[in-house]
């Protein structure tokens, strides 16, 4: 039984590198070469894995894009619907949640244009299952700062109109040449205050 469990446990630390391997090819590649340049086979031959293997965690170069990311947005996600603090006006409450994806994502603009660009119609594939759940997660911590806010409108209809203000304006800052997270934070807040103003 002993041995079982140590065997088990091998082989999921086994899965467990290749899967890092695979991460680190695919971000390493797609930074270097651009995600159209970038090939599954170069990936899998500088991961040193088979391209069986390969597909086993990814099924396409935009699944690659969520494999790369959904663990640091998972963590990301947690920080961000921890940052607002109790009392704030609310557009300052949403700010402090967005904001922490604007830092996060300034530290690796290169693949963020990836990530932003390949999400859109991102519904299939190993990986999005997990992503999905992450933006709901954060969809619905919108929503829950709505309805402690007490407005007139529906929070969950409110909550996704944020969303899309937060998704729009961060595609407008990632396209500058060098995004600096306070100018895109600076923006975002301006969008905010309008925004709950209307709602107001």
């Amino acid at each position: 039984m002993a041995g079982h469990r140590k065997s088990q446990g091998l082989r999921e630390r086994k899965k467990l590198a290749t899967r890092e391997r695979i991460r680190a090819a695919a971000a390493e590649l797609f930074t270097r070469h651009g995600y159209g340049a970038a090939t599954m086979r170069q990936i899998a031959r500088r991961a040193h894995v088979g391209l069986g293997t390969l597909f086993n965690y990814a099924q396409d170069k935009r699944d690659l894009v969520f494999l790369i990311f959904n663990e640091e947005l998972n963590a990301t996600t947690d920080v961000a619907l921890a940052a607002p603090r109790p009392g704030q006006p609310l557009a300052e409450q949403l700010l402090a949640v967005f904001a922490v994806h604007y830092r996060w994502l300034a530290e690796k603009p290169a693949l963020a244009r990836i990530l932003l660009q390949e999400l859109t119609f991102y519904s299939s594939g190993k990986q999005a299952a997990t992503f999905q759940g992450i933006r709901k997660r954060l969809i619905d911590g919108i929503e829950t700062l709505l309805r402690k806010a007490k407005l007139r409108e529906d929070p969950a209809l409110v909550a996704r109109y944020v969303f899309f203000v937060y998704s729009a304006s961060l595609r407008w800052w990632i396209a500058m040449p060098r995004p600096d997270p306070s100018r895109g934070v600076a923006e975002l807040r301006k969008l905010l205050r309008l925004l709950v103003a209307g709602l107001r």
